[in-house]
């Protein structure tokens, strides 16, 4: 085998075979050689790097030289493999083609190869050849550049007229780089846009929000974590044209993140399913009882560090938002008894009993995730109260999907398990 991932190689072979059987004989050998320099080239590649590091961190020099004069054999001879093919006259296909250069090899075929490697390697693909270039442009949909540590910008702005089919754009930050042309450049080109990261984007402003409300209008997945520099204002337009929002990250956008934008987002955005508030200090109740009112579907509300909510949130929540699953209300302090009874009384409204409630709807229906960490004022009561409405929500060991840090007074609570664990214990020890 030419490369030493076998596995890989076999999983990527059989991924493209559907495509392969399709082509004459000839086709699938050159296709077949195609995809082993290119998975090679690629695969190589990173395992140098890998190796680099191991004899940086071993010095295990002799044995390393040997094997990477046995790796450069292996990607000689594949290079004279794919040289052959094409200085050799190409490869006669039925029906009187040929394959001559790159170019040759069917688009279908070049994207199933291109979905295989990592998007650094699709935009160098895109320089191959024309060929390359436009299978590429028409053909891919999903693209990450937060590999790009310091030109980020640039790519876009190079990139986003050349791939105007993008519905998935992956530009999370660790260092801040994106300026308000590029955002600007993507909604000039990328019209079919769905899913946007552009989380950490501190240098952007409200132009980017106003330009992505113009020209991305079918998105459906938007982060903006942490782009402290959006207003409000900026947000309210932008849901007013991009109707079809069901995921909203506005973690950390403690400007944009008021109780007016959010009346301007139940309003207009109804699908709304997941939605992340977390640290925005400005929401109140009047904007968490708009969404409550107008996002019916929301299934995770994060309000971590929403001091100023009380349980009147909350109460809207539970009487409206039926589907809601995941809910976090970290050192939300002026959450009370009431509100964790409401959710519990939600959760077997209209049943005849606790129990029908948890057979029938045990998977479909109810809390599956809640943190009240540091809510100081809750009693164990009302939040057994709910756990045992809940049955979903866990305090045993692993399973933690009831967060009570900080909340000392409730370490009697327990879930479902705990009790059950308790009983088989009591069983065995009567036997």
């Amino acid at each position: 085998m030419i490369i030493k991932k076998d596995i890989l190689l076999k999983k990527c072979i059989l991924d493209v075979e559907p495509t392969l059987r399709s082509q004459s004989r000839s086709c699938q050998v050159a296709s077949l050689r195609l995809l082993i320099l290119f998975l090679t080239r690629t695969h190589l590649l990173s395992e140098r790097e890998r190796e680099r590091a191991v004899y940086n961190n071993t010095h295990k020099k002799e044995q390393l030289t040997q094997h990477n004069l046995k790796k450069d054999h292996r990607i000689k001879k594949c290079i004279l493999l794919s040289d052959k093919m094409v200085a050799g006259g190409g490869m006669k296909i039925s029906g009187g083609g040929a394959i001559n250069e790159w170019k040759d090899i069917p688009m279908e075929l070049l994207l199933r190869i291109v979905s295989l490697v990592d998007d650094r390697t699709v935009i160098v693909t895109s320089g191959v050849c024309s060929g390359w270039r436009d299978a590429v442009c028409w053909g891919l949909t999903r693209l990450s550049l937060s590999w790009s540590k310091k030109n980020m910008n640039n790519l876009v702005l190079s990139l986003a007229p050349k791939f105007s089919k993008l519905q998935v754009l992956v530009l999370r930050q660790d260092n801040s780089q994106l300026q308000d042309n590029a955002v600007q450049a993507i909604a000039n080109f990328c019209p079919d846009l769905q899913d946007l990261d552009l989380s950490k984007s501190f240098k952007l402003t409200d132009c980017s929000l106003y330009a992505l409300a113009h020209g991305c209008p079918n998105l459906t997945k938007l982060n903006i974590s942490g782009c402290s520099a959006f207003s409000d204002t900026a947000l309210s337009y932008l849901s007013d044209y991009c109707r079809k929002v069901q995921t909203l990250n506005l973690c950390g956008c403690v400007k944009a993140a008021s109780d007016s934008a959010l009346k301007a987002i139940g309003y207009n955005c109804t699908r709304l399913q997941y939605l992340n508030l977390g640290w925005c200090e400005n929401v109140g109740d009047i904007g968490v009882m708009s969404l409550a009112y107008g996002c019916p579907d929301l299934k995770v509300l994060d309000l971590c560090g929403c001091v100023l909510i009380t349980d009147a949130s909350v109460v809207a929540l539970a009487n409206n938002c039926l589907r809601l699953q995941s809910l976090g209300l970290y050192y939300c302090q002026n959450i009370t008894d009431r509100a964790i009874y409401a959710l519990a009384h939600t959760r077997v409204k209209n049943k005849q009993s606790v129990w029908e409630s948890v057979r029938n709807r045990y998977e479909e229906e109810g809390l599956k995730s809640l943190n009240i960490s540091q809510c100081t004022a809750l009693t164990p009561p009302a939040v057994q109260a709910l756990c045992d409405s809940c049955p979903a929500l866990h305090t045993c060991p692993g399973r933690h999907s009831l967060i009570i840090s900080g909340c000392l007074n409730l370490t009697s609570v327990h879930c479902a398990c705990a009790f059950q664990a308790h009983r088989a214990t009591g069983n065995v020890q009567a036997h």
